[in-house]
């Protein structure tokens, strides 16, 4: 059972503000230093080849930044089950999940043979519709409670700029104010307060600060904050939409629980405001049902990412009710003249990633995927408290279902004070000290054969069992016992 419980949160909160109030523990200079020459050099060094040829055409030698590492980034060139493998040969266990959709396996053959047939007899698009647009959205309707109507798009930033767009033609009101700290895509109004609560328009380089007109940020697990503004914005025209991750932002890194969410959706009734669930990795991972079935929480919009299909290219979707969905009606009348929400995109829906999103879906509900990934996440968490005990660390471990958190400095759980600016600097600062140490931690689990999100986000599916989390929590043993207090070195 997911505990989402407002004692739980508090208890895990607790817990990170005392993390980045203590020194930074991170792998030691001469254990990195070691890797770097006996792993990366030695073992690497095709990727390391081939980076250094991609940085002469790509800005930085990649294409996203989930796949830098330090020293270098290597280049993978298989996915089975648990594994990955690079172009060295070399395998690891696979806690990246694709950024998270991959809840059944990496590249599963149940999937890739229905992939392979649409391939040989229709290809990957035509520009109009296919059936598995209508499978998926019946298979996703029948599973989602609070979704009637699924609209496809290109990726989750596309489904969430769309959700704003359809909030603010179903109320008549331009206001969105959303989770701090929460990643909703790199939209232009949605990069406000991204990453680090109370960060505003800081971290959103190339975005001109009038954008941001429209939109606010609220403290997570605040609902008196979140209600202030939604006062302050009564007096203004009032908010189309409160927007969130639900079980925290950045994937539930700043943990929030089911009371508060709760809470917001009574605000949200309480101030005639739309209420969007951002389920771009809940949804499909931590039940069939989403976040929403486990909180009992029946949002207006729900967002979705990857997993609508199945891991594959150019897959995102919004799912809602009727009477909010029919501002995105594509040709047909759905018998009420509104103005229709300006969005696009010609890929979308595609018959490959329809009919991925489809088989992918239907295998996770068969095969109780989210309930294995679930348990999984439950032992390697379990797993990872008792090393930071047994090494006597400051980390702290702790999971929402299949979405584990291993935060060794605490990055993310800094906070922006704008009521005292001469903190600023300090903040950004650390955020910035602390994030080099979280790559340098990361990099030593790659070493030793462990693929994970930024150094301290790891998510785990239905492909692992008792034998592979353990071999892993042996890796994480032999890392942990070359970790140091960095003010006494």
């Amino acid at each position: 059972m997911i505990d989402l419980s407002q004692t739980r949160v508090d208890q895990i909160t607790g817990q990170l503000d005392d993390l980045i109030k203590k020194p930074i523990y991170s792998i030691s200079p001469e254990a990195l230093s070691k890797y770097e020459k006996e792993y990366y050099i030695e073992k690497c060094s095709k990727s390391k080849a081939m980076i250094d040829e991609a940085r002469k055409y790509i800005p930085g030698g990649v294409q996203h930044n989930l796949a830098f590492n330090h020293p270098f980034p290597l280049v993978f060139t298989g996915a089975n089950g648990a594994y990955l493998t690079d172009i060295d040969g070399n395998r690891y266990f696979d806690f990246l999940q694709a950024g998270g959709p991959v809840v059944l396996s990496s590249n599963p053959p149940e999937v890739r043979e229905k992939v392979i047939d649409l391939l040989n007899t229709c290809g990957p698009s035509t520009g109009l519709f296919h059936e598995y647009e209508y499978k998926l959205a019946k298979l996703v309707s029948e599973l989602m409670p609070s979704v009637d109507w699924l609209r496809m798009f290109n990726s989750g930033t596309e489904a969430c700029m769309a959700a704003i767009r359809v909030a603010r033609l179903a109320t008549k009101k331009k206001r969105v104010l959303k989770m701090g700290g929460a990643y909703h895509g790199w939209s232009d109004q949605l990069a406000y307060g991204i990453r680090v609560p109370g960060s505003k328009f800081t971290l959103a380089h190339g975005v001109p600060v009038k954008m941001f007109k429209y939109t606010d940020e609220f403290f997570p697990g605040d609902l008196d904050a979140l209600e202030r503004k939604l006062r302050r914005n009564q007096l203004r025209g009032g908010t189309a939409a409160v927007m969130l991750e639900p079980v925290g932002p950045e994937s539930g890194t700043r943990p929030i629980s089911t009371e508060f969410v709760q809470g917001i959706e009574r605000l949200c009734r309480k101030y005639g405001c739309m209420l969007i669930f951002d389920e771009v990795v809940t949804a499909f991972r931590l039940s069939p049902h989403g976040a929403q079935g486990i909180m009992g929480v029946e949002p207006d919009l729900t967002v979705f990412g990857k997993v609508i299909g199945g891991g594959y290219p150019s897959a995102g979707g919004l799912g809602g009710k009727q009477e909010y969905m029919k501002y995105l009606a594509a040709g047909i009348q759905t018998g009420d003249k509104v103005k229709k929400a300006l969005v696009g995109g010609t890929l979308a829906a595609n018959p490959l990633t329809a009919l991925a999103g489809y088989y992918t879906i239907e295998q996770i509900v068969e095969t109780s995927a989210c309930e294995k990934a679930n348990a999984n996440g439950d032992r390697l968490n379990a797993g990872l408290e008792q090393l930071i005990e047994k090494h006597k660390l400051p980390f702290v471990a702790f999971n929402q279902g299949s979405i584990c958190h291993l935060e060794t400095v605490g990055t993310m759980h800094f906070t922006v004070n704008w009521k005292k600016p001469w903190t600023i600097p300090a903040v950004l600062d650390q955020t910035a000290v602390r994030k080099n140490e979280m790559e340098h931690m990361g990099s030593a689990y790659m070493a030793e054969g462990i693929v994970t999100l930024a150094g301290s986000r790891l998510y785990t599916s239905a492909a692992y069992d008792d034998d592979m989390i353990d071999e892993a929590l042996i890796r994480f043993d032999r890392i942990f016992a070359n970790v140091v207090n960095l003010e006494e070195k």
